[in-house]
């Protein structure tokens, strides 16, 4: 193609992300197609990667495709590996895609479709892809350090150790959180359990196959792994409507907690070459393939978004959760956007996957660019239902009412029309005893994926399958979040405990190997221990952490990254990192503040604990004053380890820029690789 041809495609596709993203930002009193919103993330997407990706790549990073990448000179063939790009993208892709883009959009559709729509797109271009773009490439140049090494070793040993504190505390609870959704997710779920269950020997197949019988052979592997995994989604339902087989795959929830604890103590544990890599790789397929036809039947179906742009609720009294546009539009939104816990997996289980320097642009900047493709979705998927009928699934009974009767009178008096035979009706649609006050997001996904799918694909009589192969697909999104969370956890605490016994710090070394997954394992599972058997499921105390913990993170990685900038002598590009930085570290302060001390028992977390308080603390009370109190401590404890981080961060820049300390990185020697002759 010639440069003129080049020229003229990037334009048209610059014009027609435009014209979407004006058709979106400007509609008002009027429906406007879903087609948009895609139109406009697949063109931004685009460009992002195209141009501002390789603006990044070779002013700010300078790739160096001659330069060894630790899987290359560490190899041992446990942690360290040399993957083919494309598996390690579906790895990464399988790790970072957690719950966070399918429930975070939907939440925060209770403002409407522009606010997470434009901060979702901008996010991802300018933020969320460059975070996991510069924090793998630094990791891969540093031999795979975590997050917190190169923070100590960057900013400052105070710094680094901080980091160390609020990163690990950090995991601990979003790996509890997601861990409880998967185990709310798969109790009495035979269909979900059964798919889910499969997909570990269906990956460690594939591990083999791809070690031992037929190495390198990728291709073979990708259709033998797609066959088992539809076989697997078909067999579910299969198994579902088998009474005798259900009940083994019908467990309570104190089991089901109990066999993912042990699970992501696998995962931690055994090769990566032989569950992990695979297993999320084998993930990649359903998620990207789901993703995929849902995106197909929007373009067949073209739906219209019945949510309006802006609702009542942007200020802050909306029944989904309580808070302004701002800054809780943003909080809500995390992962599609920018999330923390992606810096986790960038520099722990995927660089020491990658062969060459230069593919960490398409794993960093373009896996995190699927992802916020998944959060337009699940953003569709919310807004083509009536609000009447959103609404109804997500606003819990003590705000509409306990009886569907009177939670459709009071929905309704919003001016969001939903009558109770109405959801009776799509209850029964989707092989449900009812839809009403089913929060959390992930219900609303999956009767909007279902009902996008059933108008493309079958019509209405399988939409009680799609409903349920959308709840395993949200599970299943959920579950490789365990996978990597729980390895780049048993990474950090390698790291740090090897400063007091050299041998436990060594990937290598199977007893540190086993002893330091157990501890991380143990830590979380002990959260949703008590989360299956808090009176309220746990995930009130829990969830509304996550979304401020993940963005304090975010602040972490960008103040590493743009520390290593600086030390690096581009500090002219600093503002690449700089800016997001900036925006987090005003959203988050301000989500915390709020989350703390707000007078409004519905945010604050203290009020709500006083407004139980007042009512006596006796019996479940008592412990839901207790989580309140803990939730304010902990978000409290956070935003000052945070804080001194930042500090800290920006002491380091001004001696740097002043001239009273030598720019200097601590990057590992330059190696030439083996493998120059590679397509990288």
């Amino acid at each position: 193609m010639s440069r003129r041809v080049r020229v003229l495609v990037w334009a048209g596709v610059a014009v027609l992300c435009a014209l979407a993203v004006s058709t979106i930002a400007l509609h008002r009193g009027e429906q406007i197609n879903a087609m948009w919103l895609v139109i406009a993330a697949v063109c931004s997407y685009a460009l992002g990667y195209r141009f501002y990706s390789k603006f990044v790549a070779a002013k700010v990073l300078a790739l160096d495709a001659l330069r060894a990448t630790p899987a290359e000179r560490l190899e041992n063939g446990r942690d360290f590996v040399r993957t083919n790009k494309w598996v390690v993208f579906g790895h990464h892709f399988a790790a970072i895609a957690g719950p966070g883009p399918l429930v975070g959009p939907v939440l925060a559709a209770q403002f409407g479709y522009l606010p997470g729509t434009i901060w979702i797109l901008a996010g991802a271009v300018f933020a969320g892809c460059v975070q996991d773009f510069v924090i793998l490439l630094f990791s891969v140049r540093r031999d795979g350090k975590s997050l917190t090494e190169m923070a100590k070793d960057e900013i400052a040993k105070v710094g680094g150790f901080v980091a160390y504190l609020a990163v690990l505390s950090i995991i601990v609870i979003l790996l509890g959180a997601v861990a409880l959704i998967v185990v709310n997710a798969l109790k009495s779920s035979p269909w979900a359990t059964f798919t889910i269950a499969m997909t570990i020997p269906i990956a460690l197949l594939m591990g083999v196959y791809l070690r031992y019988l037929r190495p390198g052979k990728v291709l073979e592997s990708s259709v033998l792994g797609f066959v088992m995994v539809l076989a697997a989604i078909f067999g579910g339902q299969w198994v579902a409507q088998d009474a005798a087989l259900a009940r083994y795959f019908t467990f309570s929830a104190p089991t089901l907690a109990l066999m993912i604890i042990a699970y992501g103590f696998a995962a931690s544990a055994l090769p990566v070459w032989l569950l992990l890599a695979p297993r999320d790789y084998l993930s990649t397929f359903v998620k990207l393939g789901t993703i995929t036809l849902l995106a197909a039947g929007i373009v067949a179906v073209r739906p219209v978004l019945h949510m309006p742009a802006l609702t009542r609720f942007i200020d802050g009294t909306g029944p989904v959760f309580a808070g302004n546009v701002f800054p809780f539009a943003f909080i809500t939104i995390a992962c599609g956007a920018i999330s923390g816990f992606h810096s986790l997996i960038a520099s722990g289980t995927t660089p020491k996957l990658i062969a060459r320097e230069t593919q960490t642009r398409m794993v960093g900047y373009g896996a995190m660019a699927a992802e916020s493709l998944v959060a337009i979705m699940a953003t569709i998927a919310a807004c083509v239902l009536q609000p009447g009928i959103y609404f109804a699934i997500n606003s819990p009974a003590g705000i509409v009412g306990q009886a569907p009767e009177a939670a459709a009178t009071t929905i309704s008096s919003w001016g969001f029309n939903v009558s109770a035979a109405q959801m009776a009706q799509l209850a029964h649609a989707v092989g449900e005893q009812t839809l009403f006050n089913r929060t959390g997001g992930a219900p609303a996904f999956a009767v909007g994926m279902a009902s996008i799918f059933s108008d493309s694909l079958g019509g209405q009589a399988v939409m009680a399958i799609w409903y349920h192969f959308a709840i395993m697909f949200e599970a299943l999104f959920i579950l490789t979040i365990l996978d990597a969370g729980t390895r780049v956890g048993r990474f950090m605490m390698q790291d740090a405990l090897g400063h007091i016994w050299k041998p436990i710090g060594k990937t290598s070394w199977y007893p540190s190997v086993v002893a330091t997954s157990a501890l991380i394992a143990g830590a979380w599972g002990y959260f949703v221990w008590q989360g299956v058997r808090d009176p309220l499921g746990g995930i009130n105390s829990l969830w509304p952490l996550f979304g401020i913990a993940n963005q304090l993170l975010a602040t972490v990685a960008l103040c590493v990254a743009t520390t290593i900038i600086i030390k690096m002598g581009r500090g002219r590009y600093a503002a690449v990192t700089l800016a997001p930085l900036a925006w987090l570290v005003t959203v988050t302060f301000t989500a915390s503040y709020h989350k703390i001390w707000d007078a409004n028992p519905r945010i604050g977390f203290l009020a709500h604990a006083s407004q139980l308080a007042a009512g006596g603390a006796s019996g479940s009370t008592a412990r839901l004053i207790f989580n309140d109190r803990l939730d304010a401590g902990f978000t409290f404890a956070l935003v000052v380890m945070v804080a001194v981080i930042l500090v800290e961060s920006v002491l380091e820049w001004s001696r740097v820029w002043s001239g009273r300390k030598l720019a200097e990185v601590r990057e590992t020697p330059f190696v030439a690789t083996r493998f120059a002759e590679e397509q990288g």
